[in-house]
């Protein structure tokens, strides 16, 4: 619970005299750097872009900004966030971080927390249940079973984001580098009774792994035996809890949210926020020990969540953590397979042939999405000009897909972290002066991938692993490159590895 003098801008209504200033002391403030965002970017292109920017609310440092499209949203915080938060500190110097969210979930969020409350008053008739506004007061809904009505309810007030019915397990394509985490999806969505295991279930992978589709797929199987279900995505949660900061609903959000049995949350590392993760921190306290279940999916394992607070990442790596590993060739393939069968029985005419498919899969390894894309666009050739795929058409038609892309900078940092993470040590094990065969061959590897990945010297590298000698990063690099030759084992392990540090 959070006490009135840590959010002064969402005071009670006793201090509505100190509300109102602070909140309008935030929007001159806003003002102020929008006026600055004009002078400097030019009147067309502030209109263009800033023109629909709103400031929602200033907590713990941190703007919280809002557009109306997702479209906007994209834009500016792929091209001018670091300028906003540039401006915005100039005018004010307690602003460390911009965050920018879609401004009708935001509305949805405030107006939704408003109803648990307005039932809530002593005016109401006992049992009677508050209709939502504007709603025909002869109107009754049509009968449903009430797990699925009050689940509804959830998700309205909630903010929660519809389950795509697409994304279930019948649909997810089972290979070696998926099937740990959908053995352990499947459990936990099977529970018998609703029974919390591996709680948190934590799952992280790249862009495109499949990571959101097991969410939804336990979803829908949890939703079909009648308990409550709520999936948000970081954003939406960030927001609901600051809009029901606003509304004065904070305790009513908390209740509703803490009262569901399965609580999935997708893209936690976007999570932002003292005072947020806190009550993120708390809303994970509570379902666990409550015997509700979470599942839980980001970008990266929980000790890399380095903008999260610390007893965030200890909860969440307390449960079970599972990787979603890089599609292998045979995967990709099998993937391929299915979407061309699936499209067949729309576009009977739609025809591959074995050859393109394993061409397809060989050519594109970044992500299940580009796979998407690539069958997008054979059908297309196909149904456009009537012709048969070829080796020669498929490669035209996903030209774009497989071109040369400009290789990611990869640094020392990122390659110490994912090689402790993928065998099990520490960083700072790999930075020390153990010997064991446990911590060696990690370290050997890394400085290897050091070597490959990366411009540095070797008496850089051996500065960046404990201050070593140059010609401990050389004897490693030599070793590895020696044992690759030897064990295909560990040159599929390395080869993984550099994809996912290059992807």
């Amino acid at each position: 619970m959070y006490r009135s003098e840590d959010h002064r801008t969402f005071a009670a209504p006793s201090e509505s005299g100190v509300e109102a200033s602070g909140e309008q002391n935030a929007a001159e403030t806003w003002a102020r750097v929008k006026r600055r965002l004009r002078a400097e970017l030019g009147e067309d292109i502030f209109a263009s872009w800033f023109g629909r920017l709103e400031l929602d609310a200033v907590i713990d440092g941190c703007a919280y900004l809002t557009v109306p499209t997702r479209f906007l949203k994209s834009w500016i915080e792929s091209h001018y966030t670091d300028r906003v938060l540039t401006l915005y500190r100039a005018e004010a110097k307690d602003v460390e971080r911009v965050v920018i969210g879609v401004r009708s979930t935001v509305g949805r969020d405030a107006a939704a927390m408003r109803r648990p409350v307005e039932a809530a008053r002593p005016s109401a008739a006992p049992g009677a249940a508050a209709a939502p506004a504007g709603a025909p007061a002869t109107h009754e809904p049509k009968p449903a079973p009430a797990a699925h009505q009050e689940d509804r309810s959830d998700a309205a007030d909630l903010g929660g984001a519809p389950l795509d019915p697409r994304l279930t397990f019948d649909s997810f394509i089972v290979g070696r580098s998926n099937a740990l985490a959908h053995a352990a999806a499947d459990r936990v969505a099977q529970a018998p009774n609703g029974q919390a295991i591996y709680n948190p279930l934590y799952l992280h992978a790249g862009v495109g792994l499949g990571k959101t589709h097991l969410l939804h797929a336990i979803g829908h199987a949890v939703r079909a035996q009648g308990r409550r279900v709520i999936y948000l995505t970081a954003d939406r949660f960030m927001y609901g809890f600051v809009a029901s900061l606003k509304a004065q609903t904070s305790l009513a959000f908390k209740e509703r949210l803490r009262g569901i049995d399965l609580l999935i949350l997708d893209d936690v590392q976007f999570i932002q926020g003292k005072q947020i993760q806190q009550e993120f921190g708390h809303t994970l306290n509570a379902l666990i020990d409550s015997g509700r279940q979470i599942v839980v999916a980001a970008d990266r394992p929980p000790a890399d969540l380095e903008s999260l607070d610390e007893r965030v990442r200890s909860r969440l790596a307390g449960g079970l953590v599972v990787e979603v590993g890089a599609l292998d060739e045979a995967l990709r393939a099998s993937i391929l397979t299915t979407r061309i069968e699936a499209l067949k029985a729309i576009h009977p005419t739609f025809e591959v042939s074995p050859n393109v498919i394993s061409y397809v899969a060989r050519a594109i390894t970044a992500n299940g999405r580009d796979l998407e894309g690539a069958v997008n666009r054979l059908l297309a050739h196909a149904t456009l000009t009537g012709s048969a795929i070829t080796l020669e058409t498929a490669e035209a038609a996903i030209r774009d897909l497989v071109r040369n892309r400009e290789p990611k900078r990869v640094k020392i940092e990122d390659i110490q972290k994912l090689v402790a993470s993928r065998y099990n040590v520490s960083r700072s094990d790999i930075l020390s002066e153990r010997r064991t065969a446990a911590v060696v061959r990690p370290r050997q590897i890394a400085m290897y991938l050091s070597k490959v990945l990366t411009l540095r010297s070797l008496p850089e590298i051996g500065r960046r692993f404990g201050g070593r000698d140059h010609t401990t990063v050389l004897h490693a690099v030599r070793k590895i490159e020696k044992a690759l030759g030897e064990d295909n084992a560990l040159s599929d392990e390395v080869e993984l590895l550099k994809r996912m540090l290059q992807e």
